[in-house]
């Protein structure tokens, strides 16, 4: 997988896509990570990328032509499968996006910066928005990030023991059932012995039954998207 991600601060970026499961899955060459910085296509001498808006509003805009330049310029050394617009507006990431994706081969991510973008750009360029909560943040660097380890965790070999992904939350449309390390007794605080049976069959059904029941607790939507 390939992903060419367009910042107008990709310094940002320089950690979290340096750790963990996602440098493991780089130095395995799983993924290619390719920083764009949207300033190296600005206009003039100053590079400049953003511009006030039509019709007074507050806040600057990311102008199209560093956007167009950007975008025409990778999309012509590849082909890409999505083209994806971090924005507070889009369709909101939940794991079997995050599944879909993590199958994709190329992958554009243009982090939104500032007010936003032009609206041009959105309608002729991008293909996928995409928003990780019902909030607003300073630029989409961070959202950008957050994407890539929900997808490239999934790659396989990505994570050591593959079957530990599966078993996730939402995986199911579930949340995850409670977990438990050793010491089975600490505090006074036990274990529930059903984990220590070595019953398989038990501890399954024990693992569904607090799932559903942690689902229902804490959130019950995901329950009435299953009976849907």
């Amino acid at each position: 997988m390939r992903i060419d991600i367009i910042s107008a601060v990709p310094d940002i970026l320089n950690s979290p896509l340096n750790y963990s499961i996602i440098k493991r899955a780089k130095e395995k060459g799983l993924v290619e990570i390719n920083i764009v910085n949207l300033h190296d296509y600005g206009k003039g001498n100053y590079k400049q990328i953003d511009d006030y808006s039509y019709g007074g509003d507050a806040g600057m805009v990311i102008m199209p032509e560093p956007l167009y330049r950007a975008i025409t310029d990778l999309t012509s050394q590849r082909d890409y499968d999505y083209i994806i617009y971090t924005s507070p507006d889009g369709e909101l990431l939940d794991q079997p996006m995050a599944n879909t994706l993590s199958i994709a081969e190329n992958i554009i991510i243009l982090c939104g910066h500032y007010k936003g973008i032009d609206h041009r750009i959105r309608e002729h360029l991008i293909t996928k928005e995409i928003s990780i909560g019902n909030y607003v943040l300073s630029g989409g660097e961070l959202a950008a990030a957050v994407i890539c380890d929900s997808i490239i965790r999934l790659i396989p070999g990505a994570i050591t023991d593959e079957m530990s992904a599966l078993s996730d939350s939402f995986q199911d449309g579930l949340l995850a059932p409670p977990i438990y390390t050793r010491p089975a007794n600490f505090n006074g605080w036990e274990v529930p012995p059903v984990l220590l049976s070595g019953n398989t069959k038990l501890i399954r059904e024990w693992q569904e039954q607090k799932a559903l029941e942690r689902t229902r607790e804490l959130r019950p939507e995901l329950l009435e998207n299953l009976e849907g």
